[in-house]
């Protein structure tokens, strides 16, 4: 069955970096779209980052342009989340989530907490 498992978050200092990680298997990873979501405490869910199957294309958020990169490694079947100049308004639990052409297959989450 399809599973997606993050790891990588952490506390981190303002101004830190964190590199999430995404093992995804029971799919064929190479041929769907793959995204970060994050969750704040007491807001929405919001996109962070989506990158594409083939062509590699990357779409951000407006606010983290610059800061956050997503990749991939097909031959791995793992998608990243590199953030930098971490701020504590980014702390929230991280999701990856399976771009299916009509479903999206969710993670179970990864804390990242931004403090001094």
């Amino acid at each position: 069955q399809v599973q997606v498992v993050e790891s990588g978050g952490g506390l981190v200092q303002p101004g830190g970096s964190l590199r999430l990680s995404c093992v995804a298997s029971g799919f064929t990873f190479s041929r769907y779209a793959m995204s970060w979501y994050r969750q704040a405490p007491g807001k929405e869910r919001e996109l962070v980052a989506t990158i594409n199957a083939s062509s590699g294309r990357t779409d951000y958020a407006d606010s983290l342009k610059g800061r956050f990169t997503i990749s991939r490694d097909n031959a791995k079947n793992t998608v990243y989340l590199q953030m930098n100049s971490l701020k504590p308004e980014d702390t929230a639990v991280y999701y990856c989530t399976v771009r299916f052409p009509l479903s999206y297959y969710w993670g179970q989450g990864t804390q990242v907490t931004v403090s001094s």
